[in-house]
């Protein structure tokens, strides 16, 4: 084996017993005296056994000079350089070559070190309560990356399967072989055994006589439910139990939930309709309320008294409010979009400091797109409002001291407040998406007069005609062909967003990389059925190689122009007085934005679950006003989304074999990104149309259905094992004979611990442990 780093010029060659080691031609000689006197004393010991004379010190130290280095008694600094290098296979494979090396490498230093590859790849732990990595033995911390990584493989390349009752009973020491926090049994007092659970999956009771609204994981020991008549209730896995309830007495919706592992606390944000519910514009009223639950456990994740719950502060918003974001709840600053109806623009609303009676509520003047999905995010003291449409994402930047400039009073904590002024971003920036290239249909070819060759591309799954005009043969290659959305806005619209960040425990100098999945949707207006597919990249804030738009107008308020992020936009004009500036170039670009532009690369580039499906939807109640007038809301799909993977309920046909849709690696429209296939146009509507009656007729038969994306690697790219930009496959899970999908409220994923959660209607939760 060969270890090489491009961060210096040692190379190490081993085997299983030796080791050459050279830098830049010179020899490396260990000073550790405990090394030196190992190997002494091993060289007079083989002397003794072969009837050899013991040499004088000077002789010894002669003999040393000529022996190859023996890579097991190489001092443990060094070795710990070495692992440094190493990935997680590599350290693997070298704690089977003997046993000094596999004490070596089975060290804290070494797994922390796997530890932190994991989370740079936004891979979490699997983790007990709220338990951060300090709080982990070593033991503790072995099993955690041993299982992160499995989890990491195995799902790449195969679906998750239940874990085997055989595989939990085989244990070490006590404890299970292969273990799952969810299934965790309360132990004897005093005793460290962990009993073995009997199945693979856990039911638990949701809270009786309540139908479940919203339901999420909690760690591994805890679920937050919300109920339609408005109660929140924390309950215990482990014991089944009810820990603690909040019951406001009337009806509240929650919207947000964040948990603070440093804390021990989980936020979450509850809403009510107090006017104009009934209709979408400047009149509506909405009041919304700020809770704080705080768990109690002791290091090892136990609890240690129960949970409470406490109210933070009360605040109002006029206008449809679109979000609520709890940007960082140790410096109490929470953050709202507001979608003004008069200008249709976007309305940001801030609390500065949420147990003051100050709110910041001003316009954007950022249009309010149809196909956009949108999120904010703090960045460096800057409010980011993230919007993505079909084509490109933009990012818009608000500095906190800026926003402090336009803060205003309220009058009591029962007032409502009002849109000061228009405030245009500070600074915003523009980045395309980059498509996958589509496997085309047919090309036609013809040269004009002006030497321009104009290109009729069909793209098979969609039907669009795509025309761009590129140049000769001459100046480019024939083979050249732009890329170009494959699912356009319209006919393919937002039906959900999923924005993810590592909401796990992680260390300081892990990157902070975001996670966007879109369920994009297609209406059939005449067989009223509804395709949708799964599309999926990654980003950062702020986004690296991207354009500056509006740069020289930074802070203007007042009636300013708005910036237009449609489709149409030009991500390479400025508009106004401004000029258009990439980050790279640009003087005044932060630090973060010129470093290591190359990772971003990989960023912003799209992959496709491209088969379409038909996922389930649930319709949901609207929330009445105080008139008790409502509209009634949009459909809710069960999809739930974690960094990297999804996992949703499906229709589909019973007669169809699940093994061929599900495993045929082969199959181009399984994979992401480039599931186009070379089929004619007519044939293909018309299979499409057949399919989409048969589902029709046999949309009572449900599935369980799981992804992984392709993962973002420690070298911020994103590596795809299937050699393209797809290979994300999609896998049908096993479920218990008891659940019935039919009856589904929720569902929930959990990728730190291998999980599924879904509550029925029965009250009942299920948690589904794969391996």
């Amino acid at each position: 084996m060969t270890v090489g780093s491009p961060r210096s010029s040692l190379v190490a060659s081993f085997s299983r017993t030796n080791l050459r080691v050279n830098l830049d031609g010179v020899s490396v000689s260990p000073s550790n005296h405990y090394w030196a006197q190992n190997q002494a004393q091993s060289l007079q010991k083989a002397d003794c056994e072969e009837g050899k004379p013991l040499e004088d010190p000077p002789a010894q130290q002669e003999r040393k000079g000529t022996e190859i280095m023996s890579l097991h008694l190489l001092p443990y600094d060094l070795l710990l350089n070495i692992a440094s290098y190493l990935e997680y296979v590599d350290v693997h494979v070298l704690q089977l070559t003997c046993k000094s090396l596999y004490y070596s490498f089975t060290t804290r230093p070494v797994y922390r070190k796997l530890a932190t590859d994991l989370l740079r790849r936004c891979r979490p732990l699997p983790l007990k309560g709220f338990q951060r990595l300090g709080d982990l033995s070593t033991n503790q911390l072995i099993r955690s990356v041993n299982k992160a990584h499995q989890y990491e493989r195995a799902w790449l390349v195969r679906a998750p399967r239940p874990i085997g009752a055989a595989a939990m009973a085989e244990t070490v020491n006590g404890t299970p072989k292969i273990h799952n926090n969810y299934l965790d049994l309360e132990s004897q007092e005093g005793s460290t055994v962990i009993p073995t659970p009997k199945s693979w999956y856990k039911v638990v009771r949701a809270p009786p006589g309540e139908e479940v609204d919203w339901l999420s994981p909690i760690t591994s020991s805890y679920t937050l439910c919300a109920t339609k008549s408005g109660k929140v209730v924390c309950w215990d896995v482990q014991t089944d139990t009810c820990l603690a309830q909040w019951n406001p007495g009337e009806r509240w919706e929650l919207w947000k939930c964040r948990v603070e592992f440093e804390d021990k606390m989980v936020y979450f944000t509850m809403a009510k309709v107090l006017h104009g519910s009934n209709s979408y514009d400047d009149s509506r009223v909405m009041e919304f309320s700020l809770m704080r639950l705080q768990f109690y456990e002791n290091a090892l994740g136990r609890k240690t008294a129960f949970p409470t719950f406490s109210p933070v502060t009360l605040f109002k918003t006029v206008g449809v409010v679109m979000n609520i974001f709890l940007l960082d709840p140790s410096a109490r600053l929470l953050s709202a979009f507001v979608w003004v109806s008069s200008s249709n623009s976007i309305g940001l609303y801030v609390l500065l400091d949420w147990e003051k009676d100050e709110y910041v509520f001003i316009d954007t003047g950022i249009e309010c797109v149809m196909s956009s999905n949108w999120s904010c995010i703090l960045f460096e003291k800057n409010i980011v409002i993230h919007c993505e449409d079909s084509d490109a994402a933009f990012q818009h930047f608000y500095p906190l001291a800026l926003l402090e400039t336009h803060s205003r009073q309220l009058k009591s904590k029962r007032a409502t407040p009002t849109l000061s002024c228009r405030v245009i971003p500070f600074e915003s920036i523009v980045k395309r998406f980059t498509f996958p290239t589509p496997r085309l249909h047919s090309i036609r070819r013809n040269v004009n007069v002006a030497g321009v060759i104009p290109i009729t591309v069909i793209d098979s799954q969609t039907g669009a005609i795509i025309t761009p005009m590129v140049q000769s043969p001459a100046s480019m290659p024939s083979s050249f062909i732009p890329n170009t959305n494959p699912y356009p806005f319209p006919p393919w619209y937002p039906e959900s967003a999923h924005f993810v960040r590592q909401w796990w425990p992680t260390l300081p100098h892990v990157p902070r990389i975001s996670c966007t999945v879109v369920l994009l949707a297609s209406h059939d207006p005449v067989t009223h059925k509804t395709r949708f597919v799964l599309a999926q990249h990654y980003f950062r804030v702020p986004m690296r190689g991207a354009d500056w738009i509006g740069f020289a107008e930074k802070g203007k308020t007042g009636p300013a122009r708005r910036e237009t992020h449609g489709a149409d936009s030009d991500s390479s004009k400025a508009k106004g007085k401004a000029r258009a500036r990439t980050a790279e170039n640009d003087d005044e670009a932060t630090s973060t934005v010129q470093d290591d532009t190359a990772i971003e690369d990989d960023a912003l580039r799209l992959w496709y679950v491209s088969t379409p499906f038909e996922v389930v939807c649930l319709e949901d109640p609207s929330l009445e006003d105080d008139d008790g007038e409502g509209v009634q809301e949009r459909p809710r799909p069960l999809v739930a989304v974690d960094f990297g993977h999804a996992v949703w309920i499906e229709y589909f046909d019973q007669d169809m074999d699940p093994e061929t849709d599900v495993e045929d690696d082969d199959n181009p429209r399984m994979s992401a990104g480039n599931g186009f296939e070379e089929v004619d146009l007519e044939l293909e509507q018309h299979e499409l149309s057949t399919e989409l009656r048969e589902e029709q007729e046999s949309q009572e038969h449900k599935r369980l259905r799981f992804v992984t994306f392709p993962p973002f690697m420690n070298n911020g790219r994103v590596n795809d094992a299937h050699g393209g930009w797809g290979g994300a496959d999609v896998r049908t899970l096993e479920i218990p004979p008891e659940l019935d999908l039919h009856s589904v409220e929720t569902i929930n994923i959990d990728q730190s611990q291998g999980a599924i959660i879904l509550s029925v209607k029965q009250g009942r939760i299920f948690i589904l442990c794969y391996e």
